[in-house]
This record gives C-alpha cells, sequence and structure tokens, in this order.
C-alpha cells in the first residue's frame, strides 16, 4: 500500500540524522527516527568526501526504511555554513498611471518576484525569500501591504542562497545514494520552526545552533528573519584540545568530553579526582582537573566568539531571547558560561511546535536531551508540511479552488477599478 510521508535528513559532520513522518490529511500519524555518524564527508558545511558522504546517507536511510516500512525515495535536507550566501534585494513596481489604486495578491506576487530576479545569480540557488517590509508610497516597514492603496510599491527581499557548486555536491550523493531531494532549507531556520512558541515570535529573539565544527546565528525580529551568521567555532573545538594535550585519539577525547567534561571555576575541583581511559588495550588515569582547565579556556572562546558576533548585529542587551541548540550546550557549566559571556539569559532550545511535541514524547529513544540529534530534521518535517516555501507576509493564500480562484481574481478586478 502507497504510504505518504516527508522523510527529512539532516547532514553534518558529526552525524546523519534522519526522521521520517507518514503523513494523512496534512497530519502526522506516526513517525520513525535513526542517526548514523559521525560521517568524514562533509566538514564546515562543505562536502569534501562525496562517497564517504554517499555512504553513511545510504546506510542511515536503509536503516530508517527498515524501521518505519516506509519505501522511501523522496529528501527534504538542509544546508549551512560557508557555502551560504544572504543578500537584500529591492524592486518596485508601480500600480497605477495617475492615483492610487488597491494593491492586491498579485501585485505583492510581482514585486516579490522582481526583487528575486533582481537578486539572482547564475552561481547561486535560492533556497528563501522572506519580505522583510514594503514601501506605499511614502510610507514605509508596511508588513501587509494587501487592501491597501498606493501608486507604487516596493519589497525588501531577504533573499537566503546557496552556492550552485555546493548544491550539485549534494544532489550527486544523495542520488548516488539512491534518493532524490525535493527541496532544501536552511539548517536553523528549519530548527526554528521546531523550538520557537509564540513567545519566542515577539521582540528580537535570537537561534544559536552550536553545531560540531560551526555555529549558526540567526536573528528574528517579531518572527520574521533578519539576519544570518555563520561563525567558524563549534564543539570540535574543544575535543581537538582534549586530544592533543591529552594525547589520545579525536574519538576518545569526544567520549571524555561528553561522559567527565565541564567548564567553570576548575580551582575549586580537588586534585586528586582522577578517571581511567582505555587506550592501546590499557588504561590510562587522567585528572579529572586538568580536563576542565583545557576546556574552560576553549569554551571561554566560543562564548566570546558568539558575543562578539551578536553584537554585530544588536546589542545584547536589546535581546528578548536567546535560545541556544546544538550537543555542545549539554557540557557541565557550558549555559552558564554563555549567560555570563553575553549578560543575559540564554534558553536551552526544546521541541514546541504542537504538530511533533506529542511524538517526540512518544519515544523513549529520544526522551530527555536526546531530541536534540533530531530537533533539525524535525524542524525540516514541520517546514516542509506547513510553512509556505515562498514567505510572504501575507494573511491570504491561494486556494486550489479553481472556482474560488475565479471568483477572487474577479474581486482583485473589481476592486482595482472600483
Amino acid at each position: 500500500m502507497l504510504r505518504n510521508y516527508i522523510c527529512a535528513l539532516d547532514i553534518s559532520s558529526s552525524k546523519v540524522s534522519a526522521v521520517v513522518a507518514e503523513i494523512k490529511k496534512r497530519r502526522i500519524t506516526n513517525i520513525f527516527f535513526e542517526t548514523q555518524g559521525p560521517t568524514k564527508g562533509i566538514k564546515k558545511g562543505a562536502i569534501v568526501d562525496s562517497i564517504d558522504l554517499t555512504g553513511t546517507i545510504g546506510r542511515t536511510l536503509r536503516s530508517l526504511k527498515a524501521k518505519s516500512g516506509i519505501n522511501i525515495k523522496f529528501i527534504y535536507t538542509d544546508v549551512s555554513g560557508f557555502d551560504i550566501v544572504t543578500k537584500h534585494s529591492r524592486a518596485i513596481i508601480p500600480l497605477a498611471e495617475r492615483g492610487n489604486k488597491v494593491i492586491t495578491f498579485s501585485d505583492i506576487q510581482q514585486v516579490n518576484e522582481q526583487a528575486r530576479i533582481l537578486g539572482s545569480s547564475l552561481e547561486e540557488e535560492i533556497i528563501h525569500r522572506i519580505a522583510q517590509n514594503y514601501v506605499i508610497d511614502s510610507n514605509s516597514n508596511i508588513l501587509n501591504p494587501l487592501g491597501l492603496y498606493s501608486h507604487r510599491l516596493e519589497v525588501d527581499l531577504y533573499l537566503i542562497s546557496v552556492k550552485l557548486s555546493f548544491v550539485q555536491g549534494i544532489n550527486r550523493a544523495v542520488n548516488q545514494a539512491g534518493y532524490e531531494i525535493k527541496d532544501l532549507f536552511l539548517s536553523g531556520l528549519a530548527t526554528s520552526q521546531a523550538v520557537f512558541n509564540k513567545e519566542l515570535k515577539e521582540g528580537v529573539t535570537i537561534l544559536c545552533d552550536i553545531g560540531s565544527d560551526i555555529t549558526e546565528l540567526l536573528l528574528f525580529r517579531d518572527g520574521i528573519l533578519k539576519d544570518v551568521e555563520i561563525l567558524p567555532v563549534g564543539g570540535d573545538d574543544l575535543t581537538i584540545g582534549l586530544s592533543e594535550k591529552l594525547k589520545i585519539s579525536f574519538d576518545l577525547a569526544e567520549e571524555v568530553k561528553r561522559s567527565w567534561g565541564s567548564v567553570g571555576d576548575y580551582n575549586q575541583m580537588h586534585n586528586d579526582k582522577e578517571i581511567l581511559i582505555k587506550q592501546n588495550n590499557a588504561y590510562k588515569p587522567i585528572n579529572q582537573k586538568l580536563i576542565s582547565e583545557i576546556l574552560t579556556p576553549k569554551s571561554k572562546l566560543i562564548c566570546q566568539t558568539i558575543r562578539a558576533a551578536v553584537e554585530k548585529i544588536v546589542p545584547c542587551e536589546k535581546v528578548n531571547n536567546f535560545v541556544t541548540t546544538g550537543r555542545t550546550v549539554l557540557l557541565e557549566g557550558f549555559l552558564e558560561m554563555l549567560e555570563n559571556s553575553l549578560g543575559i539569559s540564554v534558553k536551552l532550545g526544546r521541541i514546541t511546535n504542537p504538530n511533533i511535541i506529542s511524538w517526540v514524547n512518544k519515544d523513549n529513544s529520544i526522551l530527555g536531551q536526546r531530541y536534540l540529534t533530531y530537533v533539525t530534521s524535525l524542524g525540516i518535517i514541520c517546514q516542509a508540511l506547513y510553512q509556505p516555501k515562498l514567505e510572504i507576509i501575507s494573511n491570504y493564500q491561494p486556494t486550489q479552488n479553481p472556482i474560488l480562484n475565479t471568483i477572487n481574481k474577479l474581486k482583485e478586478i473589481y476592486q482595482e477599478y472600483f
């Protein structure tokens, strides 16, 4: 029996995680999770080994198919890293030769499309188009011009694009694994769909996703994305520090970080407390205070880098909500250090979207903080199922009913001339 589904794939250097949701009448009726990793195929959001990436994608989705029984063919996936390009594109269209006319949905579509064309590049693929505001005659900062009167209409469109070379590379890796990409989403924007509630859509909100080798900062104002910053820091910086200082492998250092790592005032720790790690078939004692001594300055540098990036786009005291995700924030003392660095309250991003929260709570495999592994994949599910790809700030959306479409068109003509 053919089953309707949405499959989301979150690709990073630390893992490839996937979620498939069975859909009936635009509602989730079942959901399944799978993760594999780490993968050596992608670093800092760039593909460095297509063969390794293809293998990890294939293993992840085959395992997910076995769990769910769904014959997965099409997937939605995310992009991040330094191949992301953002820009503002403005366009103006005349509405009437003389006097004013009422602004219709078609006018909004036309000015948005004009701005998209003006901001397009042959070397990039636009994945999101977000109307920041509209200008009608001399009035600026109009969020929804539908039904207003004006002589002309102007838009400031925020374009989020990805370099075409990355799109071609990720398409090739997914196709060679036996699947097809249906759409691409910015990683942080997808994550916001899973963790933002009504409160977080008011005022200035920053979403900070600390990944393994990059950190993504997104600034929202009243729920509208205003800025994106990609920072070259992440949890791997801490792991590399441990690996170099303790002279152990990266994988072992990662295990030490997750199991015994902490940051903060390590002078208060006991000097005699040790842990045993297995290396080369022998056990090696390591002072736990030394682990904190290594991790604390590295963590402080990450927090300072985040603060500097925030201050470039908005003063910290004007931020109403600061939400952070990523497994690095689970390191003991890290959230407190980030709060102290920013001088504002920091919240751990939690699943709040009503369409998926009940399903997350039902699955014992992702209870506690383990949901962080899938938060972006779950956000992709929400974005693909419930959000229009063209993010026009308007309560009006065209219906699929041809009769109602005709009626709406007649209304537009009537408003335009009468």
